[in-house]
Order: structure tokens, then C-alpha cells, then sequence
């Protein structure tokens, strides 16, 4: 058996969508709006291409790291059992009183 440290995918992609939005956002405030658009709809348009482009970006990058860690992966021998626990002839089952106890 094999043994690595996998990325997980849904926070890269979140973290990637997010980025995108922040990016999108800073380069949105930075250039002049147009005052029959507004700032809010120039931004809403523009993320329409910034978190799907963070989105991807992150889907890379987890990737690449997936990659990474496959080659530093371990192999381990590993041994299956299997327990099966068998109650006590000794003891009373849960519902009967102990013995030792007067009821």
C-alpha cells in the first residue's frame, strides 16, 4: 500500500475562486468607471471572468501538488485482522441485576 499527502481539491478551488474575486475587485477599483455603469456592475461583470479564471488556477495548482506528492509517496505493508469481541461468560448482561447486589 501506498502512503501520501493528497491536496484537497474543494479548498483549492475555493481559495482560487476567492482570489479571483479579490483580484478582479482591485483591478476593477483601479481603472475609472464608466457613471452610466456603475462600480458594482462593471465589478459583478468582470468577476463573471476572474473567479472562474481563480477557480482554474486553483484546480492547477492542486494538481501540480497532487502530482508532487505522488512521487513522494511510501509503500507500507499493511496487515488486515479482524477482532471479534466476545462477552465475558462471567458476566450478566446488561438488563439482569448483579448478583452481588440485592434488587
Amino acid at each position: 500500500m501506498r502512503i501520501r499527502r493528497a491536496p484537497r481539491y474543494p479548498i483549492f478551488l475555493i481559495l482560487g475562486g476567492g482570489l479571483g474575486a479579490i483580484v478582479t475587485f482591485v483591478l476593477t477599483a483601479l481603472f475609472p468607471v464608466d457613471p452610466a455603469v456603475g462600480f458594482g456592475a462593471l465589478f459583478g461583470y468582470f468577476a463573471l471572468y476572474g473567479v472562474p479564471a481563480g477557480v482554474l488556477v486553483g484546480a492547477i495548482v492542486a494538481i501540480v501538488l497532487d502530482r508532487v506528492s505522488s512521487r513522494r509517496a511510501r509503500s507500507v505493508v499493511v496487515e488486515h485482522t479482524a477482532v471479534d469481541p466476545l462477552p465475558a461468560p462471567d458476566e450478566p448482561a446488561a438488563d439482569e441485576p448483579h448478583p452481588d447486589r440485592a434488587p
